[in-house]
């Protein structure tokens, strides 16, 4: 896991018992071992998490700080033989003051120790009777239990092997401040921030809580990981819950239930190396002048061979998240809609030509030509729908798109282009028995040429269709559907596709429904090669390039993230094995690294089209790309894998 940038990482939530860091650390030991079999290679505890945080004056007294030292020592005792890290909340006195801290623990060793920054005393906070600030620190080491170690915030933990796997701590108000001590941990190299807590439970705080986390975890692209006292703190003015969150720039991988009185675990894989690549990517991420001098802490992170446990959506471009998926729906057809609104705006409102084949990429086009001419209180008779049946055209795709342009009313119109087609064969010397590329080619053509000429005639525009699958494959005919003059689908990959053109059928009337319903239910198809005997449809885009599922998650993982084929085919190995088997994802990996390569002559004079995702080929946008890049190293890699 390691070499994919992969690490294990988990909160830890205690059973409790307060003023009694002995018991403590008894538990925290126990959850310790429990997370290392579980093959977590770094945890946290929660704040004060050997004492708790509610022993109020008793944080004074010599024998609760007497038993830390002890509750300490047998923690490093009895860890000599672990290689998992561990993270413990104690308060410690250094430099005639109390400090808030976090310790390090790796094998019997202390590596380290953070003191909290922010100390709070307002409302139910009175945390500066007890605690100063590591701003008050006169000396940043401290000789403890025979350990000569760093205290101080400005600690990067990072591996020796690994160097993106790096941490950095902060003691929970810390994140709550408006400049946390994370950011600069985050800008300093730190990919994880594991945050020790105390945060009590009050009405709606919960889901504030969450959303701060989330909002830290995305602004400082890292992982953040927090740990939060649980409910056998002092009840006697706040309840505390136990929240445990692992988040990934933004997004949460893991979360615990809440009051719970035993102790609980929560782990998740970290990608280090996706965060790594994220801030390369954003300039804006460093134009920050960084001053601070952080000391850098070595540590080893064994490799333990465990399996990825870290699940993937096999449909990374399809909203995962299926309360909100009308939501998310209703967005990305609306942004459609509105940049084609702009565009027709701009040009004074001419008609909007496009060809209908009865599939799925026309289907969307042209349901979001409604949308927009809706927005604009435009007559759809104003559309001109052109169906243009050829050699591979069957009777079930030719009605479903005559169906649909009647159902929405647009001006229909049909041009068999067969004749055309053969008369240029004939004027080529190509046989008309030819089935090659060039055969295939030349209706696609014909088809864009027809479309070009009657927006001519009408003072009209040519709408795209084809979608950004297709274009990260080179699937389109250069000057052929490859051209129009605003294509509406060019971010769309198929997946989404057919997951869009769903969504309005099951908000559409009942014909509409039927019409939109079989069009799913047609194989894909560019319709070029003759049909079979029985009128049935032989060439299916599949079965040449491979499943657009399989293309679309390795499109996803090498644009987004900037994946290495290796590490696509691993992920890929880890999504599909009950789809497809190792030796399939390998070979149509390959075919995607080849067709990606090879095709980009064809995106880089694509036509105007709108961003829509994460993910857009536009050389106006996105992607800067040589159409002259050897491929061959991005291959080589996948040869020797099993």
């Amino acid at each position: 896991m390691k070499q994919f940038g992969f690490v294990r990482v988990g909160a830890i939530s205690n059973q409790l018992f307060l003023a009694s860091p002995i018991r403590n650390a008894h538990e925290i030991l126990k959850m310790v071992q429990k997370a290392d079999s579980c093959g977590i290679d770094i945890v946290t505890t929660p704040e004060l998490s050997l004492t708790g945080y509610t022993c109020g004056d008793l944080f004074f007294h010599d024998n609760l700080l007497s038993c830390v030292e002890s509750a300490i020592r047998y923690l490093l005792e009895n860890s000599k033989n672990m290689d998992i890290i561990f993270i413990v909340g104690a308060p410690i006195r250094h430099d005639n003051q109390l400090f808030n801290v976090a310790i390090v623990i790796q094998k019997g060793k202390i590596l380290g120790m953070v003191p909290k920054t922010y100390i709070p005393n307002y409302a139910e906070f009175y945390e500066q009777r007890w605690f100063s600030s590591s701003e008050d620190l006169i000396n940043k080491e401290i000789s403890f239990l025979g350990f000569h170690v760093a205290i101080d915030t400005n600690l990067l933990f990072v591996d020796k092997r690994f160097k993106e796997i790096s941490f950095s701590l902060e003691i929970c108000e810390d994140l709550w401040a408006v400049n946390p001590p994370s950011n600069y941990h985050c800008l300093h190299g730190a990919t994880i921030i594991f945050n020790l807590s105390s945060s009590n439970e009050i009405v709606g705080k919960d889901e504030y809580r969450r959303k701060l986390v989330s909002m830290q975890s995305g602004k400082a692209i890292c992982a953040y990981v927090y740990a939060s006292s649980g409910m056998m703190e002092s009840s006697s003015d706040l309840l505390f819950g136990g929240s445990c969150l692992i988040f990934e720039n933004g997004t949460c991988l893991s979360s615990n239930e809440r009051f719970l009185l035993d102790s609980t675990l929560i782990y998740a894989d970290v990608d280090v190396k996706r965060l790594t690549h994220d801030r390369a990517k954003n300039t804006s991420y460093m134009n920050f002048r960084v001053s601070s001098l952080y000391r850098v802490i070595s540590i080893d992170i064994k490799d333990k061979g465990q399996q990825l446990e870290r699940t993937y959506s096999p449909y990374p471009f399809v909203p995962i998240d299926v309360d909100k998926k009308d939501e998310r729906c209703r967005e990305i057809l609306n942004i459609q809609a509105s940049a084609l609104a702009r565009r027709l705006i701009q040009l004074h409102f001419p008609k909007c030509v496009i060809g209908i084949s009865g599939g799925l990429d026309s289907t969307l086009a042209f349901l979001v030509i409604e949308k927009a001419y809706e927005k604009l209180q435009l007559d759809m008779k104003n559309v001109i729908a052109v169906t243009m049946p050829g050699f591979g055209t069957s009777n079930r795709t030719y009605a479903n798109a005559c169906l649909l342009i009647k159902e929405y009313g647009a001006s229909f119109l049909e041009v068999d282009i067969k004749k055309a087609c053969l008369l240029h064969m004939k004027d080529i010397g190509l046989k008309s028995q030819n089935r090659s590329v060039t055969f295939e080619n030349i209706q696609a053509r014909e088809r864009m040429q027809i479309l070009m000429d009657i927006a001519n005639k009408e003072n009209g525009i040519v709408i795209g269709t084809g979608d950004l699958s297709e274009l990260a494959l080179g699937w389109c005919t250069y000057n052929g559907d490859h051209m129009s003059m605003y294509s509406v689908n060019s971010s769309i990959p198929k997946t989404l596709v057919k997951y869009l053109v769903r969504f309005v059928a099951d908000h559409s009337s009942s014909n509409k429904k039927k019409i939109i319903y079989d069009i799913l239910d047609t194989p894909i198809s560019p319709e070029l090669l003759p049909l079979d005997k029985k009128g049935k449809i032989l060439q299916k885009t599949e079965s040449n390039i491979g499943p657009y599922m399989l293309h679309d998650f390795f499109l996803y993982h090498f644009l987004r993230y900037g994946a290495s084929p290796k590490k696509i085919y691993f992920l890929a190995k880890n999504t599909f094995s009950s789809n497809f088997s190792s030796s399939e994802i390998k070979k149509w990996l390959i075919v995607f690294i080849k067709r990606f390569f090879t095709s980009q002559f064809k995106r880089n004079c694509v036509p105007d089209g709108i961003k829509v995702g994460s993910v857009s080929l536009s050389p106006r946008g996105d992607l800067r790309f040589p159409s002259d890049a050897d491929y061959e190293s991005f291959i080589e890699e996948l040869e020797n894998l099993e």
